[in-house]
């Protein structure tokens, strides 16, 4: 059954921390094989403490990306359209694409790991997210994501996460105004008894991920726990990944123009 959101359940285990750094590839939409890689490259530095907490934004070419537990009845049936990659994150099988924000925060988890606050704080984002979008979101026991309460329930945000060595890995994905098509060649995440939907067709006008990107970034930033949130945009995004130094671990270098702060 749906529950309505609490306040902050993910942020209250993580703790209030100094400073997120946003990683922004620019409006074009990003090969997924390209991005996993720059995951697993800004992964690794923060396993090492090279960099502070960040994110990745971005929209994805049209993908299908199966997880741990997808069922081969789950996989798309007929010529899917787009490529079906097998990745490393818990659940089942989703699609990325245009229309549709994902967000990688690959952030450093305090001890004792608490993945379930983690899930949770997501959750909180999206829900909060589309609150401001006129769009009433809950959570629906033994179900992650964010859900619009209906017959039959509707998914509009979606989670998938892995925490290795601490680190959290892959993330978010908050349908804005993608094509919903998309996922009827699939089961998405492996529910047959629900949907899934969209800001745009739950409010009946055109949301895009340009409108809703600045607001969950506020409030991702806040159910994680962040006291600041920056940007790197484009290239610096990209030499952060790499491996370029940018300075002291407090994200006090030259990574953008926008600062944030969360209350």
């Amino acid at each position: 059954m749906p529950t309505p959101a609490g306040v902050g359940p993910g942020a209250r285990k993580l703790g209030k921390v100094s400073e997120l750094v946003y990683l922004a590839l620019g409006p074009a939409p990003v090969d997924y094989l390209e991005g996993w890689d720059m995951q697993r490259r800004v992964h690794a530095r923060r396993v090492a403490d090279e960099i502070p907490d960040s994110c990745l934004l971005l929209e994805h070419e049209p993908v299908y990306t199966a997880g741990k537990r997808t069922a081969a009845s789950d996989r798309p049936f007929g010529d899917p359209g787009a490529p079906v990659i097998d990745v490393d994150r818990g659940g089942k099988i989703t699609w990325h694409g245009p229309g549709q924000l994902t967000g990688y925060p690959i952030i450093k988890l305090r001890e004792p790991v608490d993945v379930v606050a983690y899930v949770r704080a997501l959750e909180e984002a999206m829900i909060r997210t589309c609150r401001d979008f006129g769009v009433t979101a809950v959570r629906v026991a033994g179900r992650s994501g964010a859900w619009v309460a209906g017959s039959p329930d509707r998914k509009v945000g979606a989670i998938g996460a892995r925490v290795a060595r601490g680190v959290t890995m892959h993330g978010l994905a908050l349908n804005c105004d993608c094509d919903l098509s998309w996922y009827d060649r699939i089961v998405p995440c492996g529910i047959r008894d629900a949907g899934v939907s969209t800001l745009s067709a739950e409010t009946g006008r055109p949301i895009t991920v340009a409108e809703v990107r600045p607001v969950l970034e506020r409030h991702l930033a806040d159910a994680l726990g962040f006291r600041t949130w920056r940007y790197a945009d484009g290239p610096e995004a990209l030499a952060w990944a790499a491996g370029a130094s940018f300075g002291g671990l407090n994200g006090e270098a030259r990574v953008g123009t926008r600062v944030g702060a969360v209350r």
